[in-house]
């Protein structure tokens, strides 16, 4: 029997335990080429032998950068990690310059890109890195074809080096570092172990609830983000088949053709999803748009369990036949549960989504812990609504003073690569201080009650924790992004950016003279008007000094590439406030 210490370990576990013909699917040219067990063990024992003939030694750093996950990435991750090298999964949508800081100090030496638009980026920087070649998984004029390596690796002459490199690797050896976005300066390396990972794995896979028989899951969160890549670890350990989407845009596509049972998600995936079939449901009428509405009304009430009692659940099997089915339906058909991470997900969309059959699992963690801390689960009481579970087995939560949440586990990270002071400055023994402030409730579950580094004191010394705020009042449609200010002033007070294109389709239903521009709808008395009255709404839930006093719109979508965003999008506080310095100005003027 295979015993599972390094992360290399999963896919001959598989092989030996729960062989699949489809273990990982990729789709190609419109249609979807699986890749069984064994050949994605072949492959990367190719790829193995072929760095091998590179010259890749141990501790040689390769770093991967794709704009899609897909199965060439998994292959070339067994092939580097096999040979005691490490892999330096990097962000596919940070900047030229970003790339060239990662790949100089992680010292990389080759590097697999999946496109032209990568490709492009990376040789802008590549004279100004120890890079020695690039490799492409598509097909680029120009580039050297991932196929180039298989081929060299066909000769299977030093697949005894490969063996002998493979039984050396230590489970406390370095896996990999991941580049932590950051919201403010340069991205920090946070070194994991086989360990760190595989142990994560294993202890989250008993929360993993997976049908007897076949099990599709669809994949489109970045595996360079390792909530993902920790995710693909536990599938191939439970033998899934694992489904790449083609790209965020084509999820809805995807799920119809795969018919997936589980995905995992984050809260902004959810509230569009909910945007759009609320959308829908506006262009409804008569007695359909009443049961819809009925349906909701219900879901939003939700609560695990049947602690509603017997009637509240007649009438969700109801809902369920007349409403929710159509949901599921547009999602597949067969998703049974997604597993939500990365951010705060709100309450009602949880309670929603699981009325519909959906079961939401919340979980929380960080890349430095490998990333799962905690996570719900239906079975065995593992779920409650408004929280991120019960912490997995063998990590421990403890809650500081100033309530902090410190972990301590085998899932700790080995600390920030060349950075020595900063894994210092986090540690306090063999405990790891998030950051993040949270309470475990008398009965195990941990809730997440704010970020340290985020709550903030007003000029008349009361304390606010923006995320509250900020949370309560992405859940109204009007409000995309929004970020809660207020450190040292007077009051608190708030920059939205609006959803736009709810904001437009609600200006053509209400038929209001307005410019379908963005500058046009942040400058409308109409529209300011409106987000006034959710603005009020949310004031009603805190108490007065905590309460949003004024706003100010922005046109500009606050995204990835702009830099309002990290690439997991989290919001970077303090280039925003930067940005919109004189908007801030105004309003305390």
């Amino acid at each position: 029997m295979i015993e599972v210490t390094r992360l290399f370990d999963f896919p001959y576990y598989q092989l030996e335990n729960k062989p699949n013909d489809a273990a990982l699917v990729t789709k190609y040219d419109g249609k979807w080429i699986k890749t069984s067990t064994q050949e994605y063990i072949d492959k990367a024992n190719a790829i193995s032998r072929a760095l091998l003939k590179l010259g890749v030694k141990k501790d040689d750093k390769i770093a991967v950068i794709s704009s899609t996950n897909r199965t060439e990435w998994n292959i070339v991750d067994i092939g580097i990690l096999q040979l005691g090298a490490q892999n330096i999964p990097i962000y596919p949508t940070i900047s030229a310059e970003d790339y060239e800081y990662v790949l100089n100090h992680s010292e990389s030496i080759y590097c697999f890109v999946s496109d032209e638009e990568v490709l492009e980026k990376v040789n802008k920087v590549k004279a100004n890195t120890k890079l020695k070649d690039v490799y492409a998984f598509n097909n680029i004029e120009g580039c050297k074809h991932y196929s180039e390596l298989l081929e060299l690796g066909a000769d299977t002459s030093n697949q005894n080096e490969v063996e002998i490199r493979k039984n050396k690797v230590k489970s406390s050896d370095l896996a990999t570092i991941i580049y932590t976005s950051g919201t403010t300066g340069k991205p920090k390396g946070v070194m994991l172990s086989h360990w760190n990972i595989t142990s994560n794995a294993l202890d989250s896979s008993k929360r993993v609830p997976l049908i007897k028989g076949e099990n599709r899951v669809l994949s489109f969160l970045p595996i360079c983000h390792i909530f993902e890549r920790l995710l693909i670890y536990v599938y191939q350990y439970a033998g899934t088949s694992i489904y790449f989407a083609e790209g965020l845009d084509k999820i809805g596509d995807n799920t119809k053709e795969i018919k997936p049972h589980l995905m995992s998600v984050v809260p902004r995936l959810l509230e569009k999803v909910y945007d759009k079939i609320m959308a829908k449901a506006e262009d409804l009428s008569g007695i359909k748009k009443r049961l819809f509405y009925w349906a909701l009304s219900l879901g939003e009430k939700w609560e695990p369990y049947r602690k509603n009692g017997a009637w509240y659940e007649f009438n969700l099997s109801i809902a369920n036949k007349l409403v929710f089915s159509k949901w599921r339906e547009a999602l597949g058909g067969e998703l049974h549960t997604m597993v939500s991470g990365s951010a705060a997900l709100q309450p009602r969309l949880a309670r929603i989504f699981s009325a519909a059959g959906m079961q939401i699992m919340e979980g929380y963690g960080l890349t430095e812990t490998s990333p799962v801390i905690s996570v719900g689960k239906y079975d065995n009481n593992m779920l409650k609504i408004g929280c991120v579970g019960k912490p997995i087995d063998n990590v421990d939560i403890k809650i500081a003073e100033d309530g902090e949440i410190l972990i301590k586990g085998p899932n700790v990270m080995m600390g920030y690569y060349k950075n020595p002071e900063k894994t210092t400055s986090v540690m306090s023994g063999d405990y790891f201080h998030t950051g993040d402030k949270g309470e475990l409730d008398p009965d195990g579950f941990l809730k997440i009650t704010g970020r340290k580094k985020e709550m903030f004191k007003t000029s008349g010394g009361k304390y606010i924790i923006p995320t509250l705020l900020e949370n309560e009042l992405k859940q109204s449609r009007f409000i995309e992004q929004i970020i809660v200010i207020g450190e040292g002033r007077k009051m608190p007070t708030a920059l939205i950016q609006p959803n736009f294109e709810f904001v437009k389709e609600w200006i053509e239903k209400k038929e209001h003279p307005i410019k379908q521009s963005n500058e046009a709808i942040c400058s409308s008395e109409i529209v300011i008007s409106r987000i006034q009255k959710e603005v009020d709404k949310c004031n009603e839930k805190f108490g007065k000094w905590e309460q949003i006093k004024k706003f100010e719109l922005t046109p500009e979508v606050w995204s990835i590439d702009s830099g309002h965003l990290t690439p997991t999008m989290k919001m970077r506080r303090s280039i925003i406030k930067e940005m919109y310095n004189d908007l801030i100005e105004k309003i305390y003027s």
